[in-house]
């Protein structure tokens, strides 16, 4: 049975491994053309006009381990889910809309964390915003 404590607690260092987390994950987020950032249920929240990425440091609910939700391509989130499931789940409330949740504990590879956070802002970003991307 997995570990499901909280692998960010009110220690220093865990504090370190969040704040480090979080400015990872915010330069991926920041780094595509007119993101935004807002806080949204007390975490860290990506917009390109609309939401696209919720980042849970601590956790959130059941899942107490870090872990972002984003936004995936139609039809994408089943083969996602069955191609690494100790990674990547159905989370909850925004499952239904075909998001995925990404853990982020373990050995994170952050190439494939670019490639999926890119993957949630072509899913919601106007096509003007994704013609930018493809000429850079």
């Amino acid at each position: 049975m997995a570990d499901l404590r909280p692998r960010f607690g009110s220690s220093r260092r865990n504090l370190v491994k969040s704040r480090q987390l979080d400015e990872r994950v915010r330069a991926i987020c920041l780094s595509l053309p007119e993101v935004t950032e807002k806080v949204s249920h007390g975490a860290p929240a990506f917009f390109v006009k609309k939401q696209f990425l919720m980042l849970w440091p601590g956790g959130h609910h059941d899942h107490r381990f870090p872990h972002l939700w984003c936004a995936a391509p139609p039809g994408a989130q089943e083969s996602l889910v069955d191609a690494a499931p100790e990674r990547i789940f159905r989370p909850p409330y925004v499952g239904s809309r075909g998001w995925i949740g990404i853990r982020l504990d373990g050995d994170v590879d952050w190439g494939d964390i670019e490639a999926l956070v890119e993957d949630a802002y072509r899913t919601v970003a106007p096509q003007r915003l994704i013609e930018r991307i493809d000429r850079a």
